[in-house]
């Protein structure tokens, strides 16, 4: 015997429906809860009474005293008295102070009174123009010859002298330092300048040029002069 099912009872035949119109209704609930505002009215009875306190404040009056009144002035005379002023006054004279042609001079300066101060001057000249070169201790001959042995010399000190920073040898820093320096009128060297790729060896390049000897100062018309020399001191890595 097969049981049959009833279609005008069916429990399910509807439920998508239902199930639409809850989930329609739960969400007007629950944005009708988000859009929900409330007022407390308690708080803004508070604030009026408040306002209305600070508003009904007392204003002080005070006293405001009037200025004092101008002094009065006197008034004029009517009656002006006329004094008669029979003094004699001297005019004075004012003389020009200034001289014309017809006037003498009174004191008259001699030459020899006259004192002239020589000021000695900080010429420089260029080592490859400057009449006698400076000249270094042992160097001997004409112009040419002192020329080529200073150049020869201050080579050789160089290279004797010379001692490679360690910190640029651990670097591996080497270039060329280009160095300048004066040999003043008292044959001193001076104002040593170099410029190169690190401080380090401009530093070893001044240490170097500085050890050199005193020299003969050059000259120029039979006058100790400055002479500015440059070299050029190459630092290479084997």
């Amino acid at each position: 015997m097969e049981l049959k099912k009833n279609p005008n009872i069916a429990v399910g035949r509807n439920s998508s429906i239902y199930f639409a119109i809850g989930i329609n209704l739960m969400l007007l609930c629950t944005l009708y809860g988000f859009e929900y505002k409330t007022y407390d009215n308690q708080d803004q009875r508070l604030d009026i009474i408040q306002i209305d306190e600070e508003l009904e404040e007392d204003i002080p009056i005070t006293n405001v005293t009037a200025p004092p009144p101008p002094p009065v002035q006197p008034a004029a005379p009517e009656v002006i008295t006329i004094v008669e002023d029979n003094e004699e006054v001297e005019e004075t004279v004012i003389e020009s102070t200034e001289s014309n042609q017809n006037e003498k001079i009174q004191d008259v300066v001699e030459i020899d009174d006259v004192f002239v101060e020589d000021i000695e001057e900080d010429i420089e000249v260029p080592f490859a123009i400057v009449e006698s070169v400076p000249v270094y201790p042992g160097c001997i001959g004409n112009r040419n010859q002192l020329k080529k042995c200073f150049n020869d010399k201050v080579l050789d000190h160089i290279r004797k002298t010379f001692k490679y920073p360690i910190r640029a040898q651990e670097m591996g820093i080497q270039g060329k330092v280009f160095v300048m320096f004066i040999v003043d009128t008292e044959g001193n060297i001076s104002h040593i300048r170099t410029r190169g790729p690190d401080i380090a060896l401009e530093e070893e390049a001044k240490r170097i040029i500085g050890t050199l000897p005193k020299m003969k100062a050059g000259r120029q018309r039979d006058k100790p002069v400055n002479v500015p020399y440059a070299i050029p001191i190459s630092f290479k890595l084997e």
